[in-house]
């Protein structure tokens, strides 16, 4: 379980504002941050990764505390255990696919991990190749083997399709939901798509100004419109 409380000030186009929140996410679930930009949905990213501090507040994910402003513990990105997928891939682009995994790959793993993502993610025939010479769609399928290689407790996800056109974000989206029930991982998306956040999420929360509007299943946020009659 992820337990997230956190006060930061924003710097918006609209000018500052205050975020304050607090939310869990259940370990296994996909949780999605919906709302209009500058609503600090990537901001909470930041903060679970430890890119960007808080005022005040804390983070536990499965009872380990990742940060507390009262016990002053805070820590550092490189040993928390997340998997970060940001729009751009960021894969190394002289290196092969195979071997942008490999060094993602904490040192002794056991490499059958490796194979199996590669196997999961269809990318054996694509190993040998750089990410400049892939789709869009198949760095992105690279990117995401990437980050789950790791074995990350928690993943993040920043809009991670929204680069790619309705057909490939559709078979993107089954490879998510695949890979995050295969290995039961905790994940929290930047999503701002109505069918990919209804098609993925079992929670939603809509952000506006830094603060909680809504809260709940997807089918509660968003019900279907009435029929016409």
């Amino acid at each position: 379980m992820i337990q997230f409380q956190a006060n930061k000030t924003l710097l918006t186009t609209a000018g500052r504002q205050q975020m304050d929140l607090a939310f869990e996410v259940e370990k296994g679930q996909l949780l999605t941050l919906y709302g209009p930009s500058g609503a600090g949905k990537t901001t909470i990213l930041r903060i679970l990764a430890g890119l960007t501090s808080i005022s005040s507040g804390h983070i536990i994910v499965d009872g380990d505390v990742w940060y507390d402003a009262r016990q002053k513990i805070n820590v550092p990105t490189q040993r928390r255990s997340i998997g970060f997928v940001f729009q751009d891939f960021g894969l190394f682009p002289h290196w092969s696919v195979y071997d942008n995994l490999r060094y993602a790959m904490p040192k002794g793993e056991d490499p059958r991990l490796m194979h199996e993502l590669i196997e999961l993610m269809e990318l054996g025939s694509l190993q040998d190749t750089r990410p400049t010479f892939l789709s869009g769609g198949q760095q992105q399928r690279v990117a995401l083997a990437r980050a789950i290689v790791r074995k990350p407790r928690l993943l993040l996800l920043d809009e991670p399709l929204s680069a790619l056109d309705d057909d490939m974000r559709h078979r993107l989206q089954d490879y998510i939901e695949r890979i995050r029930r295969h290995y039961e991982l905790t994940t929290v998306l930047v999503s701002h798509h109505l069918p990919e956040i209804l098609r993925l999420a079992d929670a939603v929360i809509w952000l506006d100004k830094g603060s909680i509007r809504q809260q709940g299943p997807p089918e509660k946020i968003f019900p279907p419109a009435p029929e016409k009659t």
